[in-house]
Order: structure tokens, then sequence, then C-alpha cells
């Protein structure tokens, strides 16, 4: 049996994907293949809340699913809607990297460091408005394209091309994304989540498959699937997952897309799971922040606190400051 795993195409994608191949093929003694899929957000331009939000990048992955064109995809999770798929599962959540976003200046500058009116890019209304929260006098710059593509952007970091146009002062991304194709060196700055919370489930990669195929059918299945689900279950992190199941379900309460300037991040500690989430006003001039705890370690347990916290938001006028469904 050679498993065959859809991933995107950019280096990023492919990258992420091949260590969660050699991860699989090593779990469970099989072959792999990786199936290239293009997806509507490589092909069209324009910033992702026009195109409806990140969803745009996994459509294609889950539609090769379905029709077996490929066995498992796996996802960035804060990528991932928030809805369920139908006949798909999130078969495991590999255990989360850094989750923090990074600034990569021209010169090693810090954002307190960076000039009045400095050119900062982002594709993340997100990150855009927690940038204008702490500096509202920069020119926060809408941008798109690869890793690569948004570093070469900024003059002299390392890495970058000659020819790259180096037009901007500086810009943000995810701290795991850099780590993931070795780019941490660009890195000026290291965002604590008091300044910048990032994107629910950021840091994390979600592994896909027919729910056939899932985890928690192997005692149904038989030969290759058995085997398949036993691997994907080897690799799933149960911290991980309660923590991005805790980060989803607050913007599955709000109603918000992936795009939405919703920050969120949790983590346990001990006995405890702990959940910080914001929502931001696009222009930064107003933050509503809340946070809590549960001792109900399971994923109902983190569904809740998700629940809760996005409650709170709410109560905090969150939906009249940032463009919510919820109310």
């Amino acid at each position: 049996m050679t498993v065959r795993i859809g991933t995107r195409a950019s280096k990023l994608a492919l990258t992420q994907t091949q260590q969660t191949a050699d991860q699989l093929a090593a779990v469970g003694g099989f072959p792999v293949e990786l199936v290239h899929i293009t997806t509507e957000g490589d092909v069209k331009t324009g910033s992702l809340s026009q195109m409806g939000g990140t969803g745009v990048f996994v459509a294609a992955l889950r539609d090769a699913l379905l029709q077996e064109t490929c066995d498992v995809a796996v996802h960035s999770l804060k990528d991932l809607p928030t809805g369920a798929a139908l006949g798909l599962t999130i078969a495991a959540t590999p255990k989360r990297v850094d989750v923090r976003d990074v600034l990569c200046s021209r010169d090693g500058l810090k954002l307190a460091d960076l000039p009045q009116g400095a050119k900062v890019g982002t594709g993340s209304p997100r990150r855009a408005a927690q940038l204008r929260a702490a500096r509202p006098d920069l020119d926060v710059r809408d941008i798109r394209g690869n890793v690569d593509t948004r570093l070469g952007r900024v003059p002299g970091l390392p890495g970058n091309a000659e020819s790259a146009p180096g037009d901007l002062d500086a810009v943000v991304l995810a701290a795991a994304g850099l780590e993931r194709i070795g780019r941490l060196d660009t890195v000026s700055e290291f965002f604590e989540t008091d300044v910048m919370l990032p994107a629910p489930g950021q840091g994390s990669l979600a592994i896909e498959c027919r729910t056939a195929d899932a985890p928690r059918r192997a005692g149904s299945t038989e030969g290759s699937q058995a085997v398949l689900a036993q691997a994907l279950a080897a690799l799933n992190d149960e911290d991980t997952r309660l923590a991005v199941t805790a980060e989803r379900a607050v913007l599955a309460r709000l109603e918000a897309g992936c795009a939405a300037p919703v920050g969120a991040f949790a983590y346990r500690k001990g006995s405890m799971l702990h959940l910080e989430a914001a929502v931001c006003a696009v222009d930064g001039t107003r933050t509503v922040r809340e946070k809590k705890a549960t001792d109900g370690l399971t994923e109902v347990g983190a569904t809740l606190l998700g629940i809760e916290v996005a409650e709170l938001l709410l109560a905090a006028g969150a939906a009249e400051i940032a463009d919510l469904a919820a109310s």
C-alpha cells in the first residue's frame, strides 16, 4: 500500500507535508507519495478577505480526498474553516511548534524602532489590526505571495535575491512557517502574545482523511485502512488538539471567518487548559480581550471553553468593532 498525501505546491506546504509524510512512513511502515494539488487561493490574486478567506486554500485538497485522488491531506490548521466537512475527519494534530508572529525588518529593527510611517506588509487583517493598535503611525500594507516572495520585499534580509523588490520596511509572518523552511535568520523580533495574539490554530498542522479511514474507526477497518488509522493516531498530540479545539471554538461561536481580525491562544498547564482571545477593529482603534481556564481536559471541555470566551468577547462589544455574524 502506498499512501498518497495531498499538498499544495508552495515551498512551505511541500516542506511541512514532506516532514509529515516521513513521520507517517516511519510509524506505519508503508511507502508514501506526494500529490500536488492547485487550490483556488494559489491561482487567484487579491486579498484573502476578497477571495472568501483562507478556506480557499483547502477546498481543492478536500475535493481530492473525497474523489480518492489522495488518501491524506496536510493543511496549516489556521487555514481550515471551522465547519465540519462531510465525509472527512481531522485525524491528527501533530505537536505544535512556535505559535508566535514575527517581525522581519530591514537592519534588524524591532517594532518600537521602526521610523514613523514605515511600510509594513501583511496579508492578515488580524496582524494588521494589532500592528495598528501597537503603532498607529505605521503604513500597514496588504500583501500576498509565498513566504520567500514576502521576505523579498524587505531589503537586506538574509537569503533574499539581489533582484528582490525591497519596497517595504518590514513584513509580519508566522514563526512556524519560517522555522519549517529554515529562514528564522530573517527574524528581527518575536511578538509575545500580549502584543499580538496568533490566529486560532497557528503553528499547528491538521492531517485530514476520509472519515472511514480515521483512527476512531480503526477497530472497524481491516488491512491497509487500519494500518493508516494507527499511523495517524500515533502522530496526534492531545495537548495540541485540546488547544486548537478551544481556539477554533472561539471562531465558530463568533461566526468569524479565518481571515477575521480574531486572535486566540490556548495552552495546557498542569490540570488546566488556558485560553485567551481578542477581537480587534481593523483600524487598530479598539480591541476587546478576554481569558478563561477550565479543568475539562476533553474536546467537549475545550469546545465549551472556547464558546465561553467568545460569549465574554461578545458581551464586551466584539460584534460592534469587527465584521462578525454573531450577536
